[in-house]
C-alpha cells in the first residue's frame, strides 16, 4: 500500500509540475518597464518650405503622420503629439527597437540597449531617416533611473541610445513626475540638414 501511494504521489508531482517557459525573450510582459520620450524633428534630406507657416504647416503634416512601434513588444503603448513630441511606456528594458514610419523615412528604426528597468529615457532632437534615425546632439538625451536619494548622481554604468554611449543617472524619484508626459519641444526652430 504505501509503495502504491509513493508511486500515485510521484506521478501526480510529475504531470502536475511547474511550467517551464521556452521563451527566454524579455519582452513578455516585463515588470520592469521603461519609459521612452522624446520628440522628432524632421525627416533627413526633407524639402523645406521657404516661408515660416507653410513650413510649420509641413512638418506638422509630417507628425500627423507619422506612425511608431516597438518591435518585439505586445504591451507597448504611446503616441506621437502634434508637435512631433512623443511617449511611449512599457517598453522592455535591456534591448529595445523604435520603429517609426514617416512619408521619406519609412522603416526608421532608434535602437537603445543595456537601458536598466524602471528608467525614464529622453531623446530629444531626432531626425528620422530611411531605416535608421540620428540625435542631432546627443549630448542631451538622458537616462534617469529612479532611486531613494536626495540628489541626481552618475551610477558608473551608461547604456547605447542610437549608437550613442550615455550615462545613467540615478535621479530622486520626485523629479520623475514627468516620465509619462509628452516632453516639450518649444517653438520653431531651425533644423540642421543632414547629410
Amino acid at each position: 500500500m504505501p509503495r502504491r501511494l509513493l508511486v500515485l504521489a510521484l506521478l501526480a508531482l510529475a504531470a502536475c509540475g511547474g511550467e517551464q517557459k521556452n521563451d527566454p525573450s524579455i519582452y513578455l510582459m516585463n515588470r520592469d518597464p521603461i519609459s521612452v520620450r522624446g520628440w522628432i524633428v524632421d525627416v533627413a534630406n526633407a524639402k523645406h518650405a521657404d516661408n515660416l507657416d507653410m513650413e510649420l504647416a509641413r512638418r506638422q503634416e509630417l507628425f500627423q503622420s507619422v506612425s511608431l512601434w516597438v518591435e518585439s513588444s505586445q504591451y507597448s503603448s504611446g503616441g506621437i503629439a502634434p508637435n512631433g513630441a512623443f511617449v511611449i511606456l512599457d517598453v522592455p528594458p535591456l534591448k529595445a527597437t523604435i520603429g517609426f514610419n514617416a512619408p521619406g523615412a519609412e522603416n526608421a528604426q532608434l535602437t537603445m540597449t543595456g537601458v536598466p528597468g524602471n528608467a525614464d529615457v529622453f531623446i530629444p532632437d531626432i531626425v528620422l531617416e530611411r531605416g535608421g534615425a540620428k540625435v542631432l546632439d546627443p549630448k542631451k538625451i538622458l537616462i534617469r533611473l529612479p532611486m531613494k536619494i536626495d540628489k541626481a548622481q552618475p551610477t558608473g554604468k551608461t547604456a547605447t541610445i542610437a549608437g550613442n554611449v550615455v550615462p545613467i543617472i540615478a535621479t530622486p524619484l520626485g523629479q520623475l513626475a514627468d516620465r509619462r508626459e509628452y516632453p516639450n519641444p518649444g517653438g520653431f526652430r531651425p533644423v540642421a540638414i543632414v547629410k
